[in-house]
């Protein structure tokens, strides 16, 4: 998760239900995978944020292309930050693509870091969905990559 939104191309929808069968193999405990997960997605948007702080957008612009960062990406959650604010931090956690990016536009817009509460919240059903995901196909998990892998 921390990796999923420091924009390191290595995404949730994949590693979070291994996760869950990890649960239903009796090897993890389920809270602590949507802990683990929404702490890990905390990690990764407040260095975002901080990066964006320090950095501005047309650093981000620059060399977004070495992250899979495309203008159009940024764009749109900005737009979405100016419009929803704070709202947008928790609704954009539930939604691929936009949940990697929202907290870069935090740190241009200079907001403070009430957005964490936000993400923590915003990120508790992206983490329950996908480990529940996980835990209900148990031992049939690799369906799950063959599903995910059509909708990334």
């Amino acid at each position: 998760m921390t990796s999923e939104t420091t924009l390191i191309p290595i995404p949730s929808e994949f590693i979070i239900p291994f996760a869950g069968y990890l649960i239903w193999s009796c090897r993890f405990d389920f809270g602590y995978v949507v802990l683990v997960g929404d702490f890990g997605n905390l990690i990764g948007s407040s260095v975002d944020h901080v990066f964006g702080l320090c950095v501005g957008r047309a650093f981000i612009m620059k060399y977004g292309e070495y992250v899979i960062l495309k203008e159009e990406h940024l764009e749109m959650t900005e737009k979405w930050f100016k419009r929803y604010g704070y709202k947008a931090i928790f609704f954009s956690r539930l939604l691929p693509v936009v949940r990697t990016v929202i907290s870069l536009s935090t740190g241009f817009e200079k907001m403070n870091f009430k957005f964490s509460v936000y993400t923590f919240v915003g990120s508790l059903p992206w983490s329950c969905a996908f480990t529940c995901i996980g835990v209900w196909f148990g031992k049939d998990w690799e369906i799950i990559y063959l599903i995910l892998s059509q909708w990334k």
